[in-house]
């Protein structure tokens, strides 16, 4: 982060100080001394900091506390010790940007039209084509970081962006600072050089999570006596997967084939982010204001088929099912939040910026959406949450899967709608988790009540629909398709 030539001449003398300071604790620690124990902060009575971590890609079992015998992850485990863990917690799309652009405004991405990865697929010669969609959070739209810098809060961008190009940077929506958004989906290199415009290279073979963690740090230092929001959406673990080799090398070490997962590099990867979760907790407490800091933990959709393995879901990114849209998702919240507790209740990405806004304990002119729901009531106790529906929107193809479709959740039932077809899927998600028995055929009832639920939902929401492609022509195999130019 930059000073000015006379904040660092200002700082000088202190930090000569502060020199001598750490060679006489290093001293005492030779003679058997040691370091005094985090500062403890008195909680804040006024507006409190507010971090939140989005990792890319992340799968609902990606963890050891989330079930995995495979990935490591010690302080997102303690994380949850200290805060509260939604079970059953959903993306707002089954791919990043959508998700991205709820998180930051608190509606859903068919009210805002970002309904796909930016710029998303044009397959050839199916039988839908994508509507006219926003490639771009647009300058309009007021974002978390809008609403807390009208407050007086300083406010950092670090690491992936995705929602459109230079014109759309993280600057241009409220943030003071961005290091390393841009409008691409994925880092070149995992190892410096990065080749990112907006992040200089750091030492050669320097880590990219370690970069944008320690980033983080100074954002979080030089804002210690001041209220801030840190949003750190880590490009990992997102593709191409790289990891530190030692690490690598270590995970192959332990996986046999009953491991749940079994991919060494992504759990490297896994591992660079908790050591980034520990970072930023130690930070917290070192500096006193851990007391003082809603910390949030969660992902943009459900964890990449051949990367990970959503265990017990089915399918992943990319798809309709619940594989795509299931994510952690951790909230803790000094003097709100109980400690340990875990939560059933379905929530989705929208209900973060609902709760997130009520940590500025002030008001202003600029507002976030309120497709969410505030879920401090949740981070308490149950009892005054009223069940609701949850819906989804993707008028798109994936290569992973998806055909377009819509989806609801409404208790323990998901129905999912593809436009392709004009069929719906119904399951019990209850007794049936991983989606393996259609019950469309026999509750029709249910069918047709949460279809029209659905139907009203995409009305409300202004949700665009694909549109039929006049050129489709079935039959064609792929290198005819390849060939073919009045397909496009």
């Amino acid at each position: 982060l930059s000073e000015t030539p006379e904040e660092i001449s200002m700082k000088l003398p202190m930090k000569f100080i502060s020199g001598c300071a750490i060679i006489f604790c290093l001293g005492m620690s030779t003679f058997g001394f040691h370091h005094p124990i985090p500062k403890k902060s008195a909680k804040k009575s006024g507006p409190m900091n507010v971090i939140l971590v989005v990792i890319d890609d992340m799968g609902a079992t990606d963890g050891g506390v989330f079930g995995s015998d495979t990935y490591k992850t010690p302080n997102i485990d303690r994380l949850t010790t200290q805060g509260v863990r939604f079970k059953k917690a959903y993306s707002a799309c089954t791919v990043c940007s959508p998700t991205r652009a709820a998180l930051l405004t608190g509606k859903y991405p068919a009210r805002l039209h970002i309904t796909d990865w930016i710029p998303g697929d044009s397959p050839k010669n199916r039988q839908l084509r994508s509507p006219d969609w926003t490639e771009y959070l647009p300058l309009s739209e007021p974002t978390l970081a809008d609403y807390f810098k009208e407050r007086g809060y300083s406010t950092a961008s670090i690491g992936k962006w995705h929602l459109g190009k230079s014109d759309y940077y993280p600057e241009h929506h409220g943030f003071d600072i961005n290091l390393g958004g841009t409008d691409k989906g994925q880092p070149p290199s995992y190892f410096s050089p990065y080749r990112i415009p907006t992040l200089m290279d750091g030492p050669v073979g320097e880590y990219l999570t370690d970069r944008e963690s320690s980033e983080a740090v100074k954002f979080i230092e030089f804002n210690k006596s001041k209220s801030f929001f840190l949003y750190l959406p880590h490009h990992a673990v997102h593709t191409p997967l790289m990891g530190k080799s030692d690490s690598v090398q270590s995970y192959k070490s332990g996986i046999t084939p009953n491991s749940s997962h079994r991919n060494a590099t992504y759990a490297a990867m896994i591992g660079s982010v908790d050591d980034s979760v520990g970072r930023l907790m130690r930070t917290l407490d070192s500096l006193g204001i851990a007391d003082n800091t809603v910390f949030v933990f969660t992902s943009d959709n459900g964890g990449l088929q051949g990367s990970t393995v959503n265990i017990g879901m089915r399918a992943g990114k990319g798809t309709a099912y619940e594989g795509g849209v299931r994510i952690p998702l951790i909230i803790k919240w000094p003097g709100v939040s109980t400690a340990g507790r875990v939560v059933e209740t379905p929530v989705i990405s929208m209900d973060i910026p609902a709760t997130l806004r009520m940590a500025a304990k002030s008001k202003g002119r600029i507002q976030v959406g309120t497709d969410g729901r505030d879920l401090t009531s949740l981070l308490q106790t149950d009892n005054s949450w009223k069940e609701r529906n949850l819906y989804w929107h993707y008028p798109h193809y994936h290569s992973m899967g998806a055909t377009p479709y819509s989806a609801v959740r409404s208790g323990d039932y998901r129905l999912i709608y593809f436009y392709e077809t004009d069929k719906v899927e119904l399951y019990d998600l209850k007794s049936d988790p991983q989606e393996q028995h259609d019950l469309s055929g026999s509750e029709p009832a249910v069918a047709r009540r949460l279809k029209q639920q659905l139907d009203r939902w995409r009305m409300d929401v202004g949700a665009q629909p694909p549109n039929k492609n006049t050129a489709y022509r079935p039959g064609l195999t792929s290198p005819e398709i390849a060939n073919r130019t009045d397909l496009d």
